[in-house]
């Protein structure tokens, strides 16, 4: 650790300032700021984030820290005119930890250290007030003995409340001094019995074991469990905090309080927080007494109130943002111990910025990057009305947020059949997998029992904006007696009413009501944020959006497979449809084609089905021509296997066997069957599909280009402005594509001759393989676009198949921290990232024109989003409801590195 020699470990407050939060942390950098300002923080010192990591890599402090912190302490004792734990006058300070993100409640904190049997005896004379001092031991005690020594807090829960109940107190303001000299002892025994040590009397061995413990704090399972919810590195470090202790509990002259310069559920202005007289700062977030509304402090204490309101005043002006602040009255003296930047709500974010900039203390760009994607999601779902009265019989994991409401069914049919006839369904399965596509898509929303977070119906709820409840294990599915079973046994049948919240993963039996959100009515277009009773959110709403749209270089495309999803993703924002997958339009009564296509023994019998199959598709792409006229429309033809097509092998042979055993006809099963058989693949998604289908079967891809061209032209023809994208998927090697290119020009050529209409059809390819990706630069001499295809560039970067290994292994990567996230959810930048900037670089080298897109759910990720931003492509597309999230990340993504240009 020779590097470390000549490093400074410890800071006082009057050395650092708020943006040294990497060394210093959120706590200790802010504590540096509010001195600097001149405001009343408790004198002390931080031990620096790097100490930590020494420690944490080695086991032992850095040799440098233990004279540093002595120099600091020595200074320290010399401005407070006493030493810690002087017997007759002791200094006491509080050890807490701050690492540079807000973790609340997660790492550790320890008060008062420098009491002891001796010392508690002088605090009770400086103070004059034994009651305060004896409390101020019991606490230390208390607090040291659960955090430093791992005694198990309930054994001191227990004893106070044991006392309590012996006195007949309520609280713990109505024990006197003798009864907490009592409980002190209590305590010490605790502290005895359980580590078999006495509880330590030496302060500074305190202050030194409270330090390591705080260290010690950084690697808990709850801290390390919050940092890969949050996405903070696991390698930053937390730094301490040794400051001198100032008294809240010195009576109702004294108190603590939290205090927010604007309301963090609203974001309007007030007055808001919390203040307890007589009480130290744990007391205030224990909840073991009831506090009051801080604006209540003005008439307890005029004086403190009135300076506390002209502190939170220049602290907002100086941060320029809502501050959480923590502060403590002693005997009429206020003192600031913590500010922040607080966390707020989504709504409360998006007022603020906007708030902000109307008083001129941030512009535009910054306004934008105060908000964020997952924020304005949380906006677009509904929610259900807090104070309907709700019957809860499960819960499960919040997968996809939202509100919805319908008639239980547990197969997608039903789903499909029950939709169609007005009715509101929620699909209950154990877990979903691609075939229940249809019902997903028909229901208010999903609940299985099985999956987290990153399972297929986790996954596909998110893309298309539909609640979703994953992994409710105490619900017992029972799809084949159509029904589900509560952990108390109340069962609900088929057509029973149930109620899901994604955002809490609760479920309840019966409709809940729910309100919908005013920010999908504005972006949907039924309210406007300009009118007189625009709501106050969408209104704010509007301005960030506005902005990013102005700023963002990316284009933001649309998923959609229909003229409906189209024209929904128009309203949201959508500069054309970056994904039209073909596939989906081959669902329903149209399988019936695909199967005789499948079936077909001559070339006769394979033209029969595809001549069935063209005008149905031109159909479909006229609607869409028509729903995006003016935009591009890059449309994928046929990807997926063909097997997936026909009937589930074991449920095709059953029927025929059952058939044969009654000697019905069967023929028509029986081909099925033997056409299963001979499509079966041990692997299908490495199997025959994409390109590879049109390079064997005969006409399947040129019938669905002729579709594209006619529908274009009959769209020309009808004064429109068709923007058809051709993308032929899964290419591996530029042969592939040149080949099928010659087949679709040829057709272009020929619907162009006959109906005399011009047209100018792009043809390009999805990078989704590997091979792709390093040989982009051979491939973009036959493509005019690529779209990258990110779902199955990770499946194959990574050798993951997604719907087999997100229900195995996900769970317990997440937890190993071996993912900080799935990367199905937010790309791996250094693994397929890597690959989709070398297909960039090469593929313009090549052709420098060429068009570059995205059209995986990545597109739609806001950390996705900012990638994609910095690796040059041209747009990115994701399911509609995911719009308006992409046009903001895109334009924070711009804004963002702007800023960076410019520093």
């Amino acid at each position: 650790m020779s590097e470390f020699n000549d490093q400074k470990f410890v800071y006082d407050f009057t050395e650092g300032n708020k943006d040294l939060k990497d060394l210093l942390g959120g706590k200790g950098a802010n504590l540096a700021e509010m001195t600097n300002l001149g405001l009343p923080v408790p004198p002390g010192f931080t031990i620096t984030t790097e100490a930590c990591k020494v420690y944490l890599e080695s086991g032992a402090e850095p040799a440098a820290l233990r004279d540093e912190v002595s120099a600091h302490l020595d200074a320290l004792e010399r401005t407070m005119g006493k030493k810690l734990g002087q017997a007759d006058d002791p200094l006491l300070v509080s050890v807490r930890s701050g690492a540079k993100f807000s973790m609340p409640g997660m790492m550790d904190t320890v008060l008062n250290i420098g009491l002891s049997d001796a010392s508690v005896e002088g605090l009770a004379t400086q103070a004059d007030n034994a009651r305060f001092a004896w409390d101020s031991y019991r606490r230390l005690i208390q607090m040291f003995g659960k955090t430093v020594l791992d005694v198990d807090g309930e054994l001191f829960e227990d004893a106070l409340d044991e006392a309590k109940a012996a006195k007949g107190a309520a609280s713990d303001t109505d024990l006197d001094a003798a009864d907490l000299k009592r409980l002190v002892e209590r305590f010490k025994g605790i502290v005895k019995t359980a580590t078999g040590r006495d509880f330590p009397q030496d302060a500074r061995e305190q202050m030194d074991l409270a330090i390591e413990a705080v260290f010690n704090s950084w690697n808990t399972d709850r801290a390390k469990l919050y940092r890969r919810q949050e996405r903070i590195p696991h390698d930053l470090g937390t730094a301490v905090n040794v400051c001198s202790m100032v008294f809240g509990n010195l009576g109702p002259d004294s108190g603590t309080g939290v205090a927010f310069t604007r309301d963090p559920a609203s974001g309007h202005q007030g007055v808001y927080g919390d203040y307890l007289t007589n009480a130290q700062g744990e007391d205030v977030v224990a909840g073991i007494r009831n506090t009051v509304p801080l604006a209540e402090l003005e008439s307890i204490d005029k004086k403190s109130y009135d300076q506390l309101m002209q502190i939170m005043e220049t602290l907002e002006t100086h941060y320029k943002d809502l501050c959480d602040i923590e502060f403590t009255i002693e005997r009429g003296q206020l003192w600031m111990l913590q500010t922040r930047v607080g966390k707020r709500t989504a709504g409360a974010a998006f007022r603020i910025a906007t708030q902000l900039v109307d008083q001129g203390l941030i512009d535009e760009a910054e306004a934008l990057q105060r908000v964020n994607g997952a924020q304005l999601a949380q906006l677009m779902f509904p929610k259900f009305d807090d104070n309907a009265k709700v019957e809860q019989v499960g819960r499960g994991i919040a997968a996809s947020p939202g509100a919805a409401v319908g008639k239980a069914v547990f197969d997608s049919y039903t789903a499909v059949k029950w939709s169609r006839s007005g009715e509101k369904v929620i699909l209950i399965r154990r877990e979903t997998n691609p075939d229940d596509l249809d019902g997903m898509i028909a229901a208010e929303g999903i609940l299985t029992s099985r999956g987290g977070k990153t399972s297929h119906a986790a996954v596909v709820a998110r893309g298309m904006g539909k609640t979703c409840v994953c992994g409710a294990e105490e619900l017992e599915v029972d799809t084949k007696r159509r029904r589900m079973t509560t952990a108390a046994g109340v069962v609900v049948e088929e057509g029973d009413v149930v109620s899901i919240d994604g955002s809490t993963g609760k479920v309840y039996l019966g409709e809940v009501p729910v309100v919908p959100s005013p920010v999908v009515e504005y972006f949907e277009g039924r309210t406007h944020a300009g009118a007189d009773d625009a709501d106050e959110l969408v209104q704010a709403v509007h301005r960030i959006m506005a902005y990013a749209d102005r700023v963002r270089r990316l284009r933001v495309r649309a998923n959609a497979d229909n003229a409906e999803d189209a024209a929904r993703a128009r309203r949201f924002g959508a500069q054309g449809v970056g994904l039209c997958r073909t596939e989906h339009m081959f669902l329903g009564e149209r399988r019936q084609y695909v199967e005789r296509l499948i079936l077909a023994d001559t070339d006769e019998e394979r033209e029969a089905s595809l001549k069935a199959l063209l005008p149905l598709q031109k159909g479909d792409f006229v609607e869409l021509f028509e729903a995006m006229d003016g935009l591009p429309v890059t449309v994928r033809l046929l990807d997926p296997p063909l097997h997936e097509f026909l009937p589930d092998i074991t449920e095709l042979s059953v029927r025929v066997a059952l058939a044969e055993a009654r000697k019905e006809p069967h023929e028509n099963e029986l081909r099925l069957l033997q056409a299963v058989h001979r499509l079966h693949e041990q692997n299908p998604m490495l199997g025959l599909r994409g390109v590879r289908l049109g390079l064997v079967i005969p006409g399947l891809f040129t019938m669905q280009v002729r579709a594209i061209a006619e529908a274009a032209a009959e769209r020309i023809d009808a004064k429109g402005d068709p923007r058809a994208e051709i993308m032929i998927p899964l290419v591996g090697t530029v042969q592939e594509l040149e080949l099928v290119r010659e087949e679709a020009e040829a057709v272009i050529a020929e619907v162009v001759a006959r109906t005399g209409v011009d047209l100018k059809l792009a043809l390009g390819t999805m990078i989704e393989l590997p091979r792709a990706a390093v040989t982009a630069g051979q491939i973009a001499e036959a493509a005019e676009f690529f779209s990258f295809g990110t779902n199955d560039l990770t499946q194959t970067v990574w050798g993951f198949s997604r719907d087999d290994v997100e229900a195995s292994f996900f769970t317990a990567y997440l937890e190993k921290g071996i993912f900080g996230v799935s990367p199905f959810e937010t790309i791996d930048k250094d693994g397929v990232g890597a690959l989709v900037r070398q297909a960039v670089e090469s593929g313009r080298a090549t052709r420098p024109d060429i068009k570059l897109g995205v059209c995986g759910e990545h597109g739609g990720d806001p950390e996705s989003v900012h990638f994609f931003h910095e690796v040059g492509l041209d747009y990115v597309s994701c399911s509609p409801f995911r719009i308006p999230v992409a046009r903001l990340e895109a334009g924070r993504a711009a804004a963002e590195s702007k800023g960076s240009d410019s520093r």
